[in-house]
C-alpha cells in the first residue's frame, strides 16, 4: 500500500492537483506520471518483467514477435488495464497497436498468467483534460476535453464534471456530455440542499491527464485514482478505472460466487438474464454497488447510478474498471467509516427496505407441479396435521388457464377460491405467480388483459411500433410496458379483477428480466447499433437479446437498451402499488429481477437453484450480497428447485432456511415432493424443530426488518460487518449473523455430524442452553448430529423471543420470553418493535410499541419508549438470563421477591413473569 503515498507529497511531475476547497486554478499541459510510478519494490518489478520479456524472446526464438517498446515494459503486469477488452476476438498485435496501445502476448498456458491482457493501455494513451473548474454552492463544476479521438464510434470531446459534497460521509461526482442531453436513469434520489461542512475525505483533481484522487482524512487511504487508465466517454462506450486500496472487494451483483469477489482478472457482468445461478453468468439483477475494506477496519462504498449493459473488470493491481454502453458515469461514494455505515449510507440514496408484514417472516411452501388446488390444499393439511408451522401456501403457473396471466384452471383449479377461504379461516395466506408476458393468440374479445393492453398501447413495441412478440409459456406473448404510468393503472385492473375471484395476500412476479424463450422476438431483431452496439459487454450468450427481447424495443421512458436492468423494479413498484390499493395492507411482493431501489417494493428469491449440497453453500454469500444492495428480504429455494433432493440434504437445507429472512421451500415439475411432511418421522420432527425456533424468534427478527426499514440497518449480515478488524471474519461466508447478536453456524456438507465454524473474540452462548463459549476468535469444531443447528447468542445482547405457534398470527398472541446474554462487564442491551403485523406505515403513524431492555449492576429494566394498544394483550412470562457468575440469593421483580430457578451453567431463569407488553418494570438478582 505504500505506492499509494506517492500520490500526497511530493507530486509526480508535470502534475497539479487542486486541493478540495481551493480556489479554481489554470489547467497545466503537462502529463502526469504513472500512478505506480515511484516505488521501489514496482521498479524492481519492472526490471524483472523487461528481463522474464527478454528472457522468452530467446527461449522462445522470437515467438513473442517484436520486442515491445521501453513504455510498455515499464508496465507491471498486474497494472496492465485491458484495451481490447473484446470477447470472441483473437487479439493481435496489428489489431492492438491500431488503438494506439501496447502489446506484449503471454506463452501459451504459462503459469499464472491466465487473464493478464496481452493490449493494454500505454503510461500516455491521450485521455481527457481539465480545462476548468468552478466552484459551485454545492461543490464544483468542470469542463473536461479530450483533443485525440479515442478508438468507439461518436467519442464525446467535451464533458462536463460535476462535483457535489453532498454530507460528510457521501460525495456525488457525475461526469456526462457537456453538449448535449444522455439518458439518465429515472431514479428519485435525495437533492443535497447544502455543502458538507466536515468531510471526512479529501478530494484531489489531475488535470491531464483528468483523474479524481479521493482520500480518507483519517487515515490518508487512496479510496479512488482514477489516473490509472485513460477516461474514455464515447456514446456507447464508457469507461473509467481506478485503483483499489485493497483486495476486499463485496457486492457488484447478480453473480453466483463466494461473497469476497477474486481480483484475479475477474469480469462481472450485469444485464439482467434468465438462467439458472451459475458460476461467472450474468444472472438476474443488476446491482453496480460494490462494498470494500481497507486496511484497519474502514470500509467505504462506490454506486455507479447507470442502468445500461455493463462489466466491471477486476484486476490484482488492486484495480477496477467499469465498462457501460450508456447514459452517464454517475458516481456516488459512501465513506461510512463502517461497513454497517456504508450500506446505510447507500441506502440513504437508493431508499430504505418496506416494512414486510410479520407473516412475510413465517414459513412459504411452494411447488410447481401440486397438479391441483386439491393437491396443494391436501399439503396445507398435512402440515397442519404434523403441526409443523406455516404461513403462506403458493402456486407456481400451473394454477393458470393455458399459462396465462389473470386466469385459474376451472377444471384442475376449480377450489382454489375455497383453498384460499380456508387459509384465511386458519391464519395463514395465499401467494400466486404472475409473469410479465401477456398472451397475445387469443381470439379477439376472449382475453382482456391483451385486449385492453392493446387499445391502451400498454405493452413493448418494436421499431416499427407494432407489439413486440416474444413466446413465453402461454406461447406468443406481448410484454407489458412498466416505464409507462397507464400500465401501472391497467396492471391494478387485472388484479382487481382476479382478486375478486380469488383473494391473494401476496404476488410472486417472475421471467420479469423479461424472460423470452426466443432470442428478441419472432421476428428477431433489426439491425443497428441498438440491438449490435459498438461493443457488447460480456453477457451471456454474446448478445443483448440472448433470452430477452430486442434492446431496439420502444418503452415509454426510453428504448429498453436503457431499461431492460429496470424492468423487474418497474412491474415491482407496479405490483406494490396495485396491491396496497386492493387490500389497504403492506404488500408482499417477491420478484426475481432487481435493481437498487427495489427493496423498496420487493424481495427476492435467489433464482432456480438446485438440490446439491454447493447449491446450498451459494445461497449464504447470495443472501448476505442481497443484503449489502437493499433487499433485505431474501432467501433461497429451501432443498433446491430442479433435480432431486435427499432427506439429508433438504433436513439440513430446512435448518439453514429457516434463518433466511425469506423462507420459502419450493419444487420443480416432475420431482419428488420435498415439503416437510414427506420425510421420515426423524427428519420430519427436525424441520418442525427449526421452524419453531424460527417462529420463537420472529419478534427479534421482526424488529431487525424494523431498524432495516427505518435506517438501513442489514437484517442477514456477514460477521465482519461486526467484526470489522478482525482480519479472520473478511472472507467468512458459510455463516452469518441475524442482527449484531445471533450467530448461525449451519453444516454444508453431507455425512458429518460436527461443523466448524469461526467463533470471534469474546463470549457466546448456546441459544438453546445458555452454556458459554469464551473464544480468542478461532476456528471451534462444534456437535452437529441432524437434527440440531449451531445457534450462539453474543454476549451483552438482549433477544425479544416467544413462545412459537404454528403461524404468525398464532405467535403473537403467546407469552414473551427474554433471553439476556450477559457481556464480561455483566452488561447487556437489546430492544423490541412490536405493532399489528400488516397496517401500512404504522411507524410512521405512532401506531407501534417500542422497547428498550438494558442490564447493568444486576438490575434488567425494561423501557417504553412508545406505546400502543397492540401491546396490552402480550404478556412478557420469563426472563432467562445467561452469564450469572454466582447463584443469586434472591430475585426481586419490581421490589417485590420471585421465585427463580440457577443451573450449574450460570442460566439464571425466572417465570411467570405475567408482565403486560405496556408496562415498564425492573428485575433484580441479588
Amino acid at each position: 500500500m505504500k505506492s499509494y503515498q506517492k500520490l500526497t507529497t511530493p507530486q509526480p511531475a508535470g502534475c497539479q492537483v487542486e486541493e478540495e476547497g481551493a480556489a479554481p486554478m489554470s489547467p497545466t499541459r503537462g502529463r502526469m506520471a504513472p500512478w505506480w510510478v515511484g516505488s521501489g519494490l514496482l521498479v524492481a518489478a519492472v526490471l524483472l518483467s523487461t528481463i522474464t520479456v527478454w528472457v522468452l524472446q530467446q527461449v522462445s526464438g522470437g515467438w513473442l514477435g517484436p520486442t515491445p517498446s521501453p513504455k510498455c515494459l515499464l508496465v507491471p503486469e498486474s497494472h496492465r488495464f485491458d484495451c481490447y477488452p473484446e470477447r470472441r476476438v483473437v487479439v493481435t498485435q496489428e489489431l492492438c497497436e491500431s488503438r494506439g496501445c501496447c502489446f506484449i502476448q503471454n506463452p501459451p498456458l504459462a503459469e499464472g498468467k491466465q487473464g493478464v491482457p496481452w493490449c493494454f493501455y500505454p503510461p500516455d494513451f491521450p485521455s481527457y483534460t481539465l480545462e476548468s473548474l468552478n466552484q459551485t454552492a454545492l461543490g464544483m463544476v468542470g469542463l473536461l476535453v479530450r483533443r485525440e479521438k479515442a478508438y468507439y464510434p461518436r467519442d464525446i470531446e467535451m464533458l462536463r464534471l460535476d462535483v457535489e459534497f453532498e454530507t460528510d460521509t457521501r460525495l456525488h461526482i457525475k461526469i456526462t456530455d457537456a453538449a448535449n442531453p444522455r439518458y439518465e436513469v429515472p431514479l428519485d434520489v435525495p437533492r443535497a440542499m447544502k455543502r458538507a461542512e466536515n468531510p471526512i475525505y479529501s478530494l484531489n483533481f489531475s488535470w491531464d491527464p483528468f483523474g479524481v484522487l479521493l482520500r480518507r482524512t483519517a487515515t490518508g487511504t487512496v479510496l479512488l485514482n482514477t489516473t490509472v487508465a485513460p477516461l474514455i466517454f464515447a456514446d456507447q462506450f464508457l469507461q473509467i478505472s481506478t485503483s483499489l486500496p485493497s483486495r476486499f472487494l463485496y457486492g457488484l451483483g447478480e453473480h453466483r460466487g463466494s461473497l469476497l469477489h477474486s481480483l484475479d482478472w475477474n469480469t462481472l457482468t450485469l444485464w439482467a438474464r434468465d438462467v439458472p445461478p451459475t458460476e461467472s453468468f450474468n444472472l438476474y439483477g443488476a446491482h453496480p454497488f460494490y462494498l470494500l475494506m481497507e486496511e484497519g477496519g474502514d470500509a467505504h462504498g462506490v454506486f455507479l447510478l447507470n442502468s445500461n449493459a455493463m462489466e466491471v473488470a477486476l484486476q490484482p493491481t488492486p484495480g477496477l474498471t467499469w465498462r457501460t454502453i450508456g447514459g452517464v458515469l454517475d458516481f456516488y461514494i459512501f465513506l461510512g467509516p463502517d461497513p454497517n455505515m456504508v450500506i446505510q449510507q447507500y441506502q440513504q440514496v437508493i431508499g430504505f427496505p418496506a416494512m414486510p408484514p410479520l407473516w412475510a417472516l413465517g414459513f412459504h411452501l411452494c411447488r410447481w407441479g401440486y397438479g391441483s388446488s386439491n393437491g396443494t390444499w391436501q399439503t396445507v393439511r398435512a402440515m397442519r396435521n404434523y403441526q409443523i408451522p406455516q404461513d403462506a401456501q403458493w402456486n407456481d403457473i400451473d394454477y393458470m388457464d393455458g399459462y396465462r396471466d389473470f386466469t385459474f384452471d376451472s377444471q384442475k383449479f376449480a377450489s382454489l377460491p375455497s383453498l384460499v377461504e380456508d387459509l384465511h379461516k386458519h391464519g395463514q395466506r395465499y401467494v400466486m405467480i404472475l409473469d410479465p408476458g401477456i398472451s397475445s393468440t387469443n381470439p379477439h374479445g376472449s382475453y382482456w388483459p391483451f385486449d385492453e393492453g392493446l387499445r391502451r398501447g400498454l405493452f413493448l413495441n418494436t421499431t416499427q411500433g407494432q407489439p413486440l412478440i416474444g413466446q413465453v409459456w402461454p406461447g406468443f406473448t406481448a410484454f407489458a410496458d412498466f416505464s409507462n404510468p397507464d400500465t401501472h393503472q391497467w396492471w391494478l385492473e387485472n388484479l382487481q379483477h382476479f382478486h375478486a375471484l380469488v383473494p391473494f395476500d401476496g404476488l410472486w412476479i417472475d421471467m420479469n428480466e423479461p424472460s423470452n424463450f426466443m432470442d428478441g422476438s419472432e421476428d428477431g431483431c433489426p439491425p443497428g447499433e441498438l440491438d449490435s452496439p459498438p461493443y457488447t459487454p460480456a453477457v451471456l450468450g454474446d448478445s443483448l437479446s440472448s433470452k430477452t427481447v430486442c434492446a431496439s424495443a420502444k418503452q415509454k421512458a426510453s428504448v429498453h437498451y436503457n431499461l431492460h436492468n429496470l424492468y423487474g423494479l418497474m412491474e415491482a413498484k407496479a405490483t406494490a402499488s396495485a396491491l396496497i390499493q386492493i387490500r389497504a395492507k403492506r404488500p408482499f411482493i417477491i420478484s426475481r429481477s432487481t435493481f437498487p431501489s427495489q427493496g423498496r417494493y420487493s424481495g427476492h428469491w435467489l433464482g432456480d437453484n438446485r438440490s446439491q449440497w454447493k447449491d446450498m453453500y451459494y445461497s449464504i454469500p447470495g443472501l448476505l450480497s442481497f443484503s449489502l444492495f437493499g433487499i433485505p428480504l431474501v432467501g433461497a429455494d429451501i432443498c433446491g428447485f430442479s433435480g432431486s433432493t435427499s432427506e439429508e440434504l433438504c433436513t439440513r437445507w430446512m435448518q439453514l432456511g429457516a434463518f433466511y429472512p425469506f423462507a420459502r421451500n419450493h419444487n420443480t415439475q416432475n420431482e419428488k415432493a420435498q415439503d416437510p411432511t414427506v420425510f421420515s418421522p426423524a427428519a420430519r420432527t427436525a424441520m418442525k424443530d427449526v421452524l419453531l425456533t424460527r417462529y420463537s424468534l420472529l419478534p427479534f427478527l421482526y424488529t431487525l426488518f424494523h431498524h432495516a426499514h427505518l435506517q438501513g440497518d442489514t437484517v442477514a449480515r456477514p460477521l465482519f460487518f461486526e467484526f470489522p478488524q478482525d482480519v479472520a471474519t473478511l472472507g467468512l461466508d458459510r455463516q452469518f449473523l441475524w442482527g449484531r447478536s445471533l450467530l448461525v453456524t449451519p453444516v454444508l456438507e453431507p455425512g458429518v455430524d460436527s461443523v466448524t465454524g469461526y467463533v470471534p473474540r469474546g463470549t457466546w452462548y448456546d441459544f438453546y442452553t445458555g452454556s458459554s463459549v469464551n473464544s480468542s476468535g478461532e476456528m471451534l469444531k462444534m456437535s452437529a448430529p441432524l437434527e440440531h443447528l449451531n445457534l450462539h447468542v453474543r454476549e451483552g445482547s438482549i433477544l425479544p423471543t416467544q413462545k412459537p405457534g404454528t403461524t404468525s398470527e398464532a405467535t403473537q398472541g403467546n407469552p414473551l420470553r427474554l433471553i439476556v446474554a450477559l457481556s464480561s462487564s455483566a452488561t447487556a442491551w437489546g430492544d423490541l418493535f412490536w405493532d399489528d403485523g400488516e397496517s401500512l406505515d404504522t411507524f410512521e403513524r405512532g401506531n407501534y410499541s417500542y422497547l428498550v431492555f438494558n442490564v447493568t449492576q444486576n438490575i434488567f429494566t425494561s423501557t417504553i419508549l412508545h406505546a400502543s394498544t397492540e401491546a396490552t394483550n402480550v404478556t412478557i412470562g420469563t426472563l432467562s438470563i445467561f452469564g450469572v457468575q454466582k447463584p443469586p440469593s434472591k430475585v426481586l421483580l419490581n421490589g417485590q421477591e420471585k421465585p427463580f430457578s440457577y443451573l450449574d451453567n450460570q442460566v439464571l431463569t425466572v417465570s411467570d413473569l405475567g408482565i403486560s407488553l405496556s408496562q415498564g418494570f425492573s428485575l433484580q438478582w441479588l
